[in-house]
């Protein structure tokens, strides 16, 4: 009987998993691919030749230019020959403007730079190809960047000189620090501080069901009233959801609660080896679809403002859009934080998302049951190398200091597993053939569109978002006809959301598109609304408001007679896991 040819050869998953274990994950062959596409490309470009090699010329002369006005000039006179990008602080210290750490961080500029335009705009290459080459180019820029080196860094060797070298012996002794923790997978310092259940995640409430893959937990009240309309929030599976539960000050659903809402929040299982064979219809149907269950039980007679983060967003949109298939009036508003429903444009994670990047978890996954933790950290580390990698790394070994901890960075130490299957469908079927916004994605055995929501939706996107950026959220607008309230804040994937009021420094746009509204462009919205000082949260809870009834007496505490009795205290025991 010959191989089943869908299925591929044992011995290939195996070799494909020894070289995931090698490159760290990496599919080597992808970059190769992007690397040989772009340098045949540019080798056939005589005109991109000629444009980089005058670019080189011009970049020469501006340097040199620069170095004779600044001896000319003195310390601090001479005018930079490049300015960094606006968000750019690796050499804002003032530090950087005396020789010759002038003349090096302007030289590395004008080189970044050149590679930039080297790495984009040649004629005939792959749009991925040359997204993973840049990318790459950047990484190995880093790397050699005059900050992250203690002998081209001024403030480090300034810091140095003045302690005699005790910031040096405190950095090794982080280094050592650091790889131990490491090597026995313990968490960074600090985070013994923010245990869940005791300082973080720590809103009353109890556990009302538990199945195999979430625990759902329902909120005590603390107003007389509420608004008869509960509120279900379905966070990402590749986070714990105490990230909208964090410290009282600025957790999100001690908010909500305190804004007379009933909250119920999704808890999902930390998945091991028990758990490889389960999809993204098990995600569906006992993670969203079981808890809209237990929440209409318990609230009876009553619709659901349904809230999704990240992922939980986009499997929301999944269900309402089978949900208005098959006439499933049970929802009252759909809310989505930075949550994607169409992947064509997903950002810089999709660097890491092709064919063969693709297989080569496939094979991974297959041997151990599920991703590990450290991978999907490790490639948003990579995607924000600056603030999550060098900035970290020379401040520890060259300054000798450690950021002190706080919640947020506690939280995103205690990463998650995702199993096998799952993770494989979730790659397929929405980044790389993007069957959510094409009218493919099955449920049920059915495809749904999300041209047939029709209830108001509450979208948010964040300015700086490298996991799900605000323009590629924003299509939503051109795949629904539904009312649509966008809201763009300042931050990024998580910290533009955990944006409590009276946090400094914060901002948003806001505008309604009514239901069956002209499609607006995303440069053109951004442009024709203006910014408002202070948190979004606010302006969601005035939204989910003007879309509930009066305020009615708090419901009970679970449904032991429906199923769903008090099974524990909040936070529960899942999201203890490790």
């Amino acid at each position: 009987m010959s191989a089943d040819p869908q299925q591929p050869n044992p011995l290939d998953v195996e070799a494909r998993a020894v070289l995931a274990d090698a490159t760290a994950s990496m599919s080597p062959q992808s970059a190769l691919l992007a690397w040989l596409d772009w340098v045949s490309h540019l080798a056939a470009s005589p005109g991109k030749q000629s444009e980089l090699a005058t670019l080189a010329l011009t970049q020469a002369a501006q340097l040199a230019g620069y170095l004779r006005d600044r001896v000319m000039a003195g310390p601090g006179e001479a005018h930079d020959c490049i300015e960094p990008p606006a968000l750019d602080r690796r050499f804002a210290a003032p530090e950087w403007r005396h020789w010759p750490f002038d003349l090096w961080h302007q030289a590395f500029l004008l080189n970044e730079r050149w590679w930039d335009a080297a790495t984009h705009g040649v004629p005939g290459v792959d749009r991925h190809h040359e997204n993973v080459v840049a990318f790459v180019a950047r990484q190995w820029l880093d790397m050699f960047s005059p900050g992250n080196q203690l002998a081209t860094n001024p403030v480090a060797l300034k810091r140095t000189f003045e302690e005699g070298g005790a910031n040096l012996l405190r950095g090794l002794s982080i280094l050592a620090d650091n790889v131990q923790r490491a090597l026995a997978k313990r968490p960074p310092p600090g985070a013994e501080d923010f245990v869940v259940g005791r300082d973080v995640g720590i809103t009353p409430g109890k556990v009302v069901l538990r199945n195999r893959l979430i625990e759902l937990i329902q909120y005590t009240p603390t107003t007389a009233k509420v608004h008869p309309e509960p509120i279900l929030i379905v966070p990402a599976w590749i986070m714990k959801y105490y990230i909208l539960d964090l410290s009282p000050h600025n957790s999100l659903v001690k908010y909500l609660v305190d804004q007379g809402h009933t909250v119920f929040c999704v808890s999902w299982k930390n998945p091991g080896l028990e758990e490889r064979d389960l999809g993204m219809d098990d995600y569906l149907d006992l993670g969203a679809r079981a808890a809209l269950d237990a929440v209409n039980a318990i609230v009876p007679g009553r619709k659901v403002h349904a809230t999704g983060y990240c992922l939980g967003g986009t499997l929301l949109a999944i269900a309402a859009a089978a949900m208005a298939r098959d006439g499933d009036d049970r929802l009252a508003s759909l809310s989505l934080f930075t949550a994607q429903t169409d992947f064509t444009e997903p950002g810089e994670l999709g660097l890491f998302i092709d064919e063969s990047q693709v297989s080569l978890l496939e094979a991974q996954m297959q041997q151990k049951g599920y991703l590990r933790a450290e991978q999907m950290a490790g490639a948003f580390e990579m995607l924000r190398s600056y603030d999550l990698l060098w900035s970290r790394r020379v401040n520890e070994y060259l300054l000798g200091e450690r950021r002190p901890m706080n919640d947020l960075m506690a939280w995103n130490a205690d990463a998650t597993r995702m199993p096998a299957k799952m993770h494989s469908q979730y790659l397929r079927r929405l980044f790389l053939d993007d069957d959510l916004s094409e009218g493919r994605y099955p449920v049920d055995g059915r495809p749904v569109s999300l041209g047939s929501l029709a209830l108001p939706v509450f979208c948010v996107g964040t300015e700086t978002d490298h996991v799900a950026p605000w323009r590629s959220v924003y299509k939503l607008h051109y795949l629904s006809p539904a009312e649509i309230t966008f809201v763009l804040t300042s931050g990024g994937h998580n910290a533009g959301i955990v944006s409590e009021p009276g946090r400094p420094n914060r901002r948003y746009r806001l505008r309604t598109r009514p239901a069956g509204g002209d499609y607006i462009a995303p440069d053109e919205w951004f442009d024709a609304t203006p910014p408002r000082e202070g948190s979004w949260w606010p302006a969601w809870t005035d939204w989910l408001r003007a879309r509930s009834g009066e305020p009615v007496r708090p419901p009970r505490m679970g449904a032991p007679s429906k199923g769903y009795g008090i099974l524990g205290d909040a936070p529960g025991i899942y999201v203890l896991e490790t």
